[in-house]
């Protein structure tokens, strides 16, 4: 029996040196942070696989970012002329607002990323006031603009949404959407992205897929509350656990992880970079591919 012991802890010591020796300096192994790899291996160990997996759409499916830009500037100029002398009139053109700014704001909604970018803070008494106001006027302007060309996908998200879906009841996934956006806006982006692809395979409209299309004014709660991803699933007829959401904002992985969400995975190809997404996401995900790759771990 003591041998078996002494045998025991030898075994149990090399592993230990094995493990230590596969751990690099920075903390990651394998290409995955620790954080990732500890997220996959219990993924692994729990019996019930992801059944849904629910995109943010701005900057995660959708390269937007001009249009949304643009029409930000051109509702911006319009409130600054109305309340400003003739002097200091703006153009879409000439609104001193960087693409830095924009893309800093769009992890908010769109009415109090619009306060903000006039100067006006949560504090301020007209904030909510001046928001909603700003607010509906882009998404009257921003929706109507939408098309393949202003909104069109990233390449191979297309291609990525039709394999999830693909399949019968039992390997197939389902696709929901949320955005900060209107829910107008979510239903036009998608449908400007529906090809019927000619393999017998991948046949099928994009928008026809989504079981579940939600917007800021749709939900209870935007993000980063958890409301709308939560009433995703219940359309889906999934529990969060079995979902993964996706998204390229703070506010999509706080949402995730308000509606305890198996996963979260983060997108570097939208408005944020890996400094502020990284703590915020169970994975980060630089290409299409890298994101197919991660969404296939729990499946």
């Amino acid at each position: 029996m003591a041998l078996m012991i002494r045998r025991r802890v030898a075994a149990v010591s090399i592993l230990s040196v094995i493990i230590a020796a596969a751990v690099p300096i920075d903390g990651f192994i394998g290409g995955l942070s620790m954080k990732q790899a500890s997220s996959l291996s219990a993924t692994s160990s729990n019996d019930e696989r992801v059944k849904g997996v629910i995109f943010d759409i701005d900057g995660t499916l959708a390269d937007s970012w001009n249009l949304g830009y643009q029409a930000t500037k051109t509702v911006l100029s319009e409130y600054h002329n109305n309340n400003n002398d003739k002097e200091t009139q703006h153009t879409p053109e000439t609104y001193p607002l960087t693409s830095e700014e924009y893309h800093f704001g769009c992890r908010y909604t769109t009415p109090e990323r619009l306060a903000r970018h006039v100067g006006l803070e949560p504090e301020h008494p007209s904030f909510e006031e001046v928001g909603e106001d700003l607010g509906s006027k882009f998404d009257d302007y921003y929706v109507k603009l939408v098309d393949k060309q202003t909104a069109g996908f990233y390449d191979g998200i297309g291609e990525l949404l039709v394999k999830l879906n693909s399949g019968n009841e039992d390997d197939g996934v389902q696709l929901g959407a949320l955005t900060n956006a209107c829910v107008e806006y979510a239903h036009a982006v998608l449908k400007a992205n529906c090809p019927e692809y000619s393999k017998s395979t991948l046949e099928g409209k994009i928008y026809q897929r989504f079981s579940s299309i939600h917007g800021a004014n749709s939900v209870p709660r935007p993000k980063p509350f958890g409301d709308g991803i939560k009433q995703c699933c219940k359309e889906m007829n999934l529990h969060p656990n079995q979902v993964i959401y996706v998204g390229d904002a703070p506010t999509d992985g706080r949402a995730a992880k308000d509606a305890e969400c198996r996963a979260s995975l983060g997108v570097l190809w939208g408005s944020n970079d890996k400094d502020v997404m990284i703590n915020e996401f169970t994975t980060l995900c630089s290409t299409v591919d890298e994101l197919e790759v991660a969404i296939k771990q729990y499946l």
